[in-house]
């Protein structure tokens, strides 16, 4: 039995695996008591994205890179991020496809898992969401031109709620 993820290098934790890791994950962030920063988008996103050859449907690796964008590079809680989700995807189109970066992010899930719940390890997920950004480098541009239709509508409204 293998002990690390063939997809993104994660070492398991015990008999863990990562969905079940990515699983745990889920559970801590959805019960989080930060709901207005919404953390758990960020962990949605960045297994997303670091998992994306396993991605059927090319919208959930785009929606990924989008949010990952959205958080990393213009500061979008997770649920601003969300809430851009929901308007793209009322947009029915094509989704271009994103091929899985031949170099692997250098934080995955388990370096999240491995934390203690808390502060540090909310810390550890915006760190991981960047990481798995940081992988995707060489399709910045090509995720930017599905970002920024959305922020030159969007962006004005986001600063105005605040």
């Amino acid at each position: 039995m293998e002990n690390f993820c063939k997809i993104c290098g994660a070492k398991y934790i015990g008999v863990k695996n990562c969905i079940d890791m990515y699983n745990e994950l889920l559970i801590y962030t959805l019960s989080h008591h930060d709901q207005k920063f919404f953390i758990h988008q960020y962990v949605v996103d960045a297994y997303a994205a670091q998992h994306a050859s396993e991605n059927k449907k090319t919208i959930k690796t785009a929606f990924a890179l989008i949010g990952l964008c959205l958080s990393i590079n213009y500061n979008y809680t997770g649920k601003e991020v969300q809430n851009a989700h929901i308007e793209l995807a009322k947009n029915k189109k094509k989704w271009p496809t994103f091929a899985q970066p031949k170099e692997m992010a250098k934080i995955t899930v388990a370096d999240v898992i491995a934390v203690a719940p808390g502060n540090d390890r909310d810390e550890m997920i915006k760190k991981w969401a960047s990481a798995v950004w940081d992988m995707w480098e060489d399709r910045h541009a090509e995720v930017l031109k599905l970002v920024l239709p959305y922020l030159a509508i969007h962006n004005n409204k986001k600063y105005e709620n605040n």
